[in-house]
């Protein structure tokens, strides 16, 4: 029975080899068909579409959560050039850590390339996000946001919020207890954005959509595989229960007839545009869409901040005094500190640009060749991805003098 099941197993993996196996060179041979052969010196760039299916996306989702997730592209870029092929994220792309290649692609038309995001990140979006819609409604978004979010009420609340959220977070510090930060900056980012977002207070409920949310945005970076079980499902059911949550507050505020009062938050400003287009599925997408930055790039970038100052004592001693300078002109003059104070400060203005460079929290952008192109000898074939990584080109030693080292006086000018 034991050799009937041992021959069993044997006899379905190799099947399912073949199959795989079939399957792949297919789907190479499409590829290469794809391609067309040139004429003169162009030529697709050196690198490996990686293993069937996945491609490279596991090892470059494994080396992007490491303590050096630049380790993907260095090792590559070492082997095959600055520019090289490989398959992340279910597509074959051409990876460009060449600063001009890179320029030349992000500053072309829709002609010939059109943004591109990956399966994992589009499934979770939903077609209503603002990343997925375009035309007159795009635009409609786009701009009350932007102009709510540049609005001197929204500036003052944020303001207000940072302080009274760090206030109270480290009024709960105790000597004997260690202080994670990046915990610590994560629960008041997303308490600040959350709020100018849907005007939701610090509480049970704001706990629960944390919870669902940090299940979400596991997903963002994640195989292309929606069965249950696979973390872009356990993602996608979390996102319809914060659904529910933000769809509870647009009934509410509705049924308050709030449409004759100044807005308070971004769904205020939607539903007072009374657009038949703006529905609430609509609505609560974005909201969701929109949090992402308050639980992962901000707080990242914040823990980053410390890091990078605590490890240049000079740099910490020098933001200190600024800051300290400018509290007590406040006190003396029996003024509360507004949004542009903070903009009036140099040294910290150098300090944020630093860690920006550093940190790359935007670690790239990706296009999609909607023509066979040739930039500098390298051809982007129709149909594939390309993308440009930033935190190379930020840590190149042709652009910044130790590049690896914190400091803020770089940008002094």
């Amino acid at each position: 029975m034991m050799e009937s099941s041992l021959w069993i197993t044997v006899f379905v993996t190799a099947i399912l080899f073949c199959i795989i196996f079939l399957v792949y060179s297919k789907g190479k041979s499409k590829l290469s068909r794809s391609i067309p052969s040139p004429k003169n010196s162009c030529q697709l760039p050196l690198g490996t579409l990686g293993w069937p299916f996945v491609g490279e996306t596991i090892e470059f989702i494994s080396c992007a959560y490491s303590d050096r997730p630049e380790s993907f592209m260095d090792c590559r870029r070492l082997r095959y050039g600055k520019v090289f092929k490989s398959h992340i994220f279910g597509t074959p792309t051409i990876v460009s850590t060449d600063a001009e290649v890179s320029r030349v692609v992000l500053q072309s038309d829709a002609k010939a390339f059109v943004p591109f995001y990956p399966t994992s990140l589009t499934e979770l979006m939903g077609k209503s996000s603002i990343l997925q819609i375009n035309g007159s409604l795009q635009r409609k978004i786009h701009g009350l946001i932007g102009s709510f979010f540049k609005s001197p009420h929204l500036k003052h609340q944020i303001t207000k919020d940072m302080q009274n959220y760090v206030q109270q977070t480290m009024d709960k510090w105790r000597d004997d207890h260690p202080i994670y930060i990046q915990d610590e900056t994560k629960n008041i980012a997303f308490q600040v954005l959350v709020k100018a977002l849907i005007s939701l207070n610090p509480g049970e409920e704001m706990e629960l959509l944390k919870k669902q949310f940090q299940e979400f945005i596991l997903g963002l970076m994640s195989l292309p595989v929606k069965v249950p079980g696979s973390q872009l499902y356990r993602s996608l059911q979390a996102k319809k229960r914060m659904v529910k949550i933000v769809h509870k507050i647009i009934e509410s505020k509705r049924n308050s007839g709030m449409s004759s009062k100044v807005p308070k938050d971004v769904v205020d400003v939607l539903l007072k545009d009374d657009s038949e287009l703006l529905t609430d599925d609509l609505i609560a997408d974005n909201m969701i869409d929109m949090m992402i930055p308050g639980e992962d790039s901000v707080p990242v970038l914040m823990t980053l901040a410390i890091k990078y100052l605590s490890d240049c004592p000079a740099a910490l001693h020098r933001l200190t005094e600024e800051n300290m300078k400018l509290k007590r002109q406040k006190a003396q003059k029996g003024e509360p500190l507004i949004w542009s104070d903070y903009l009036s400060l140099p040294f910290t203005q150098n300090v944020i640009t630093e860690t920006l460079r550093m940190g790359n929290i935007i670690i790239g952008v990706m296009r999609k060749a909607m023509k066979d192109i040739e930039i500098k000898g390298y051809l982007i074939p129709k149909g594939w991805c390309f993308f440009a990584y930033f935190r190379s080109v930020h840590l190149d030693e042709n652009h910044y003098d130790w590049p690896y080292q914190f400091n803020p006086w770089r940008w002094k000018h």
